[in-house]
């Protein structure tokens, strides 16, 4: 499974509320550059503070099919790290002169995403397991950094974490 098949982009989190029914949970607009702003639904009250949230550049992967999320269609995901025992998750952030909507890739896979990725399948699941952070918090397929025309994506402390 090549990580061409992820539709990974540069997203602008452009307002930021807690869900109204799960108070683990916010609920973004982001900007992922196209007509109108995709509705996302994260689990990151716990690490990350609203106003932390609001206007920030973050790494969305835009084709999960849509899930219902208590109520609310959730259209992407951010992508987050984690460390080993979950009690810090930071932002996979492009750099700063990334554009909103250019697409996340990686070194010597390039190739059109799926529309949408096919849950029986286990594309993400199995992307996922071999994407983490280095020792300098660079975002990593296998030994390949994330990258946008700007350069890599990162996190901001968090060395050896695992992204979701």
């Amino acid at each position: 499974i090549s990580f061409s098949r992820l539709d990974i982009r540069v997203g602008l989190i452009k307002k930021v509320q807690k869900h109204p029914d799960a108070d683990s949970l916010y609920v973004e607009e982001i900007d992922v550059g196209e007509s109108v702003p995709r509705i996302v639904v994260s689990g990151l009250v716990k690490y990350i503070p609203l106003e932390e949230m609001q206007n920030r550049k973050v790494c969305v992967l835009c084709n999960l099919k849509p899930a219902s999320m208590r109520g609310i269609k959730s259209q992407a995901m951010v992508l987050a790290a984690s460390n080993s025992d979950h009690t810090k998750v930071e932002l996979v952030e492009p750099p700063e002169g990334a554009a909103v909507g250019e697409r996340v890739s990686v070194p010597g896979m390039e190739g059109s995403p799926d529309d949408v990725l096919n849950p029986k399948k286990k594309v993400w699941e199995t992307v996922q397991a071999d994407l983490r952070t280095d020792g300098e918090g660079v975002a990593r397929y296998g030994d390949l950094a994330l990258t946008t025309s700007a350069g890599v994506c990162k996190v901001s402390s968090i060395s050896g974490g695992a992204i979701r």
